[in-house]
């Protein structure tokens, strides 16, 4: 009896849990360069004195969906979109280096290149910092070159190189941040490899027909583990019903 109801409790409890899962991955759907997280259930036996005959359920995040959102083009200058494998280096909040695929891009009140959650954009020798200029062009590997204020349309002016590495995809993990490191805390190198298309944007790779239908598989899997809660709690009953007319 304690095995089933160890069962059907913690994996009532567990797709709870990943049904929250399901719910960040629809309310970034339209997250510019989102990766889904994946989810999936194991059954971990529980160590004891005597026969591990026990198993309860947990809900293992293994990883994230890294395959590419599609690009979609905007025409402004400051938009860009990883094209293929790769990543853009950015500053966290906490002074480390990340990656993050949003390309969408701005720059402060002191020309210092930022993502739209005020992210600074790492180059290859650290932050760029982009003097005032009539246009910004975006090269594909990453090259930010401006026309000067009165130069002529062919006098471009390289001011710095945005970093993008493509590190394995095995040794990234996601921050509670929603931006991705390697395990080991190192910073990647560059690739020069990875290419940028300019005037465009990543959207989300999250397919929300794929979600939703999850969502509601989750929900009936909540109810089956409750329902089985409610037959062993029958089942305890009538066996002790049983006991004491037997007595």
């Amino acid at each position: 009896m304690d095995r089933l109801i160890y069962t059907a409790m913690t994996g009532a409890k567990h797709a709870l849990e990943q049904q929250a899962t399901t719910s960040h991955n629809l309310a970034n759907a339209t997250t510019t360069g989102f990766r889904a997280q994946i989810d999936q259930f194991r059954a971990v036996p529980v160590q004891g004195a005597i026969l591990p005959t026990r198993a309860f359920v947990v809900d293992s995040t293994t990883g994230s969906d890294f395959r590419a959102g599609a690009i979609q083009h905007t025409g402004r200058d400051l938009d860009v979109a990883v094209q293929g494998d790769g990543w853009i280096a950015v500053q966290a909040a906490d002074g480390s280096e990340a990656y993050t695929r949003n390309g969408s891009l701005k720059l402060d009140e002191n020309g210092v290149l930022l993502t739209r959650d005020g992210l600074t954009v790492m180059g290859d020798g650290g932050p760029l910092s982009i003097p005032s200029g009539r246009n910004i062009a975006m090269g594909k590997d990453g090259t930010i070159s401006l026309v000067p204020d009165g130069s002529e349309a062919t006098g471009l002016t390289t001011v710095g190189r945005m970093k993008l590495v493509n590190p394995p995809e095995a040794d990234l993990v996601r921050g509670d941040d929603g931006l991705f490191r390697l395990k080991d805390g190192e910073t990647a190198e560059v690739d020069p490899n990875v290419t940028l298309v300019s005037g465009a944007l990543e959207s989300s790779n999250v397919n929300v027909v794929d979600e939703m239908v999850n969502m509601i598989s989750l929900a009936r899997q909540f109810d089956m583990h409750m329902k089985v809660l409610q037959h062993a709690e029958t089942n305890d009953s009538k066996a002790t019903q049983l006991l004491s007319l037997g007595g």
